[in-house]
């Protein structure tokens, strides 16, 4: 029988929790707490509770909270950074609009920031590397931090899509200047539009960013005592958030027992490359996304939407090297071939072991067939 299997299904993440959302809604509502109340400061206190971080900011998207990162971490105007090409523009427009340069390198066969290209790319101009700990996983931050120290680079972290994932027990975003993660409704914790946070263990960053987030003014006197945005994560998402950060270790299990399906499910299949299993060495992965490398990319996307599977190719099918048109015109050839065959398939709140098995059989289905 055809399944239909979404790669993300949004009306769910309201529909699944209608009566207690309602519920939180109205109570906010009836208070009138819509900015920086409460339910903010809980939500922050939440993060710092659970990831180790000294300071957590909510602001109102990852991509403000990297900008915001960068300007109080003292991002050097027209310095060079350092980023894998395997993320979404808003590593690089967050770097462009901070006032540096963002510069792409390549990612490994692992889907990270490939050290060896990174080195290859150092100029006397480059001053930070942004690693992006992708998919829900770290990257091996030991050879990250050997190669910022001995080339005395300040390191930020893109953790916007791995809340929760470690490397030596040490959680993302804890491990640079400052980092900022995404809490948009696809993610793994996400609310119900827009919205953000920032992790820093450095009080001084911390009180920067405080500022930048709204319009610069003294939170104690009100008073405007430097330039700044209007980044501040709404009351009512951080409330949501809250309700949803009380079920993530719940989550974070369930994901975990998908990625294993896949991985038993499709490891013996020569034409595809699978992301690391669940239980690997010093990483544990919370696998935001299930992304595979497939030959025949495009035929199999095209088999498995015929049978009702939803998938996605990350960031539109395009790395950042890739955009010419914002001068990204960079030769990664390793990242080109990658990105020819890389495809996401279902990992959410949403799905059910049934459909795991039955996205793995049509898999194997095509590769048989083809």
């Amino acid at each position: 029988m055809l399944k239909k299997i979404p790669f993300f299904d949004y009306p769910q993440l309201f529909n699944s929790y209608e009566e207690d959302l309602t519920n939180i809604f109205k109570d906010v509502g009836k208070r009138g707490a819509f900015i920086m109340q409460k339910d903010l400061e809980e939500f922050e206190a939440n993060l710092t509770n659970y990831t180790g971080a000294k300071h957590a900011i909510g602001v109102a998207n990852a991509t403000d909270g990297l900008q915001i990162c960068l300007m109080a971490g003292g991002l050097i105007n027209k310095g060079e950074v350092l980023i894998s090409s395997h993320t979404m523009i808003a590593t690089a427009s967050a770097i462009h609009y901070a006032g540096g340069i963002p510069v792409p390198v390549e990612c490994g066969k692992n889907l990270m920031l490939d050290i060896n290209s990174a080195e290859e790319a150092l100029t006397d101009k480059t001053v930070a590397i942004m690693p992006t700990q992708l998919n829900g996983r770290t990257c091996n931050m030991d050879e990250i931090i050997h190669f910022a120290t001995k080339n005395n680079l300040s390191i930020f972290e893109d953790a916007a899509q791995a809340l929760g994932s470690k490397f030596k027990n040490k959680y993302a975003g804890t491990f640079g200047i400052a980092s900022a993660i995404s809490l948009y409704p696809a993610k793994i914790l996400g609310c119900l539009g827009d919205g953000g946070a920032i992790l820093t263990n450095d009080s001084d960053v911390y009180e920067k960013i405080i500022l930048l987030r709204d319009h610069g003014r003294d939170p104690v006197s009100g008073e405007v005592i430097s330039w700044g945005f209007n980044s501040r994560l709404d009351n009512i998402q951080a409330a949501f958030l809250n309700y949803f950060f009380s079920k993530y270790d719940e989550v974070i299990l369930k994901r975990r027992f998908f990625a294993q399906l896949y991985d038993e499910g499709l490891n013996e299949i020569e034409e595809i490359y699978l992301p690391e299993p669940p239980n690997n060495g010093d990483h544990f992965d919370v696998f935001q996304n299930y992304e595979i490398q497939a030959k025949n990319r495009n035929e199999l996307r095209e088999y498995l939407s015929k049978n009702g599977i939803g998938t996605l190719t990350q960031w539109g099918g395009k790395a950042i090297h890739q955009f010419k048109g914002i001068g990204m015109d960079k030769n990664l050839p390793v990242t080109d071939k990658i990105f020819s065959e890389i495809l996401m398939l279902p990992l959410n709140l949403f799905i059910n072991e049934d459909d795991v098995k039955y996205i793995i059989e049509k898999i194997k289905d095509f590769y048989v067939k083809n």
